[in-house]
C-alpha cells in the first residue's frame, strides 16, 4: 500500500499539467494505482465522508456509518497506511482526522465527472425518446 506519497499540494489541473502521466515511471504508476485501490471501496469512502466534519473516535464514525466495530478498524487501518487518515491518541482515545484535505478536491472532481456523464446519458435518452415517439 502507499504511505503518503502522493504530493500534499492541491491537485492538478489541466491549467498547472506537473504530472505529465506518460512521463510516470511504472513505480510510480503503481503507487497511484494502490492510492485509488483505498479509494474504491464503499466503507472507506463512508468513513472518509465521515470524517470530513472533523477529528472523530471509532466509537463515532461507526454511528455515523453504520458499519461494524471490527470493519471500522479495518478500514481505518488501511486508511492510515495509505497516509489517508492520521490517528491522535487522547487519553484513553484514539481519534482520526483526514490527512489532507486535498481528498475532498479529489472526490469532488470525480463527482463532478459523474455528475456530467449521468447529465450527457439523460441528454441521449431523451433524444432516444423524441425518436421513438417521431416513428409511433
Amino acid at each position: 500500500m502507499l504511505k503518503s506519497s502522493l504530493p500534499k499540494s492541491s491537485l492538478r489541473t489541466e491549467q498547472t499539467p506537473d504530472c505529465e502521466i506518460s512521463q510516470l515511471s511504472p513505480t510510480s504508476l503503481t503507487l497511484i494505482a494502490d492510492f485509488f485501490k483505498v479509494l474504491s471501496e464503499v466503507s472507506r469512502l463512508q468513513i472518509i465522508c465521515c470524517l470530513k466534519s472533523g477529528s472523530k473516535n471509532v466509537s463515532q464514525i461507526i454511528e455515523e456509518t453504520g458499519l461494524g466495530q471490527a470493519n471500522v478498524s479495518k478500514h481505518l487501518k488501511i486508511l492510515a497506511k495509505a497516509g489517508i487518515v492520521t490517528r491522535n491518541q487522547q487519553g484513553i482515545n484514539v481519534f482520526y482526522q483526514i490527512a489532507n484535505p486535498f481528498i475532498f478536491e479529489l472526490c469532488e472532481l470525480v463527482c463532478d465527472s459523474l455528475s456530467l456523464q449521468i447529465e450527457q446519458q439523460n441528454q441521449q435518452l431523451e433524444q432516444l425518446k423524441a425518436m421513438q415517439q417521431s416513428f409511433e
